[in-house]
């Protein structure tokens, strides 16, 4: 946690300081971060997603740091990141983060212009792939960590979904879409509206963050069921309720007519030292 001022504390953010340092700061370790980026470096991924929560409390120190760690993970035409809950933790922090970290966040066809609400979602494609960025970070109450899906994204969903038919289209998101996997005070509002995208337009993935857990759902798509698959926190420490610090590493390839998509997990061994796989290698083919 960066110096913060006692002018950013007169806010929501007093509740996430005094959080942090009787909860966060002992399970959350910046060097458990920089072993996972050196583990996911060391397969050399053609891309690399962050479905967000960067910083803790938004505060300008926080998202300066977040600037220059982005610039040290990678290009931005190889890094597409979607922000979180904590990314817009008070008013005002949303818009500053997408200045900030604007080139991690533009689509392909987008103007450099674009900002806050109008970088998203967004469309990145590379190669037979289709990314798609999508925004439900919000500034919330007190001790609320909802996010929201409204209908002017979902309109712009739809639409970059059919434009990009016939890629493989992936969708990041902070939020899980799927009632149930978050509490009431930490879900995402507009579920419905989202899963009315899914069976119009159809998505062959979906990628979330939110919950610091390695989940899948299935949700119904226009063709098929849509795997939803979550992560771990990438800097949570082993021994914990949640799982330590993990990354997914997806396989995506086209044969004869179908889509494959395999899906492994890694993660962060009991001893601190080492990412495993964890579990066998899921199908996530439609």
């Amino acid at each position: 946690m960066p110096r913060i001022t006692a002018r950013e504390l007169a806010s929501k953010r007093i509740t996430g300081y005094v959080n942090w340092h009787r909860n966060r700061r002992k399970r959350l370790f910046g060097n458990i971060l920089d072993s996972l980026m050196d583990d996911i470096r060391a397969s050399e991924p053609d891309h690399l997603a962050i479905t967000g929560d960067m910083v803790n409390l938004a505060a300008a120190a926080e998202i300066k740091t977040i600037t220059q760690w982005l610039n040290a993970a990678g290009d931005p035409g190889d890094v597409s990141l979607v922000p979180g809950n904590h990314d817009a933790y008070v008013p005002g922090a949303f818009k500053k983060i997408c200045t900030a970290w604007r080139p991690y966040m533009l689509g392909d066809d987008e103007p450099v212009s674009s900002a806050g609400d109008n970088l998203f979602p967004y469309l990145r494609r590379r190669g037979d792939v289709a990314i798609i960025g999508v925004s439900t970070a919000t500034a919330s109450p007190p001790f609320m960590a909802s996010g929201f899906f409204g209908q002017r994204q979902a309109r712009e969903l739809t639409r970059l979904l059919v434009q990009s038919q016939g890629l493989f289209r992936v969708i990041l998101i902070h939020h899980p879409p799927v009632r149930g996997a978050a509490s009431r005070y930490k879900r995402m509002i507009g579920i419905g509206r989202f899963a009315k995208v899914l069976k119009s337009a159809g998505v062959e993935l979906v990628l979330h963050g939110h919950t610091h857990l390695e989940t899948l759902y299935w949700l119904d798509g226009n063709t098929g069921r849509v795997p939803v698959v979550g992560v771990p926190s990438a800097s949570e420490s082993p021994g914990g309720k949640r799982p330590a610090s993990g990354y997914n590493l997806i396989t995506i390839d086209r044969r004869t007519d179908r889509w494959q998509a395999q899906l492994q997990r890694f993660g962060l061994d009991p001893a601190a030292r080492n990412f495993v796989h964890v579990g066998e290698p899921v199908d996530l083919s439609q």
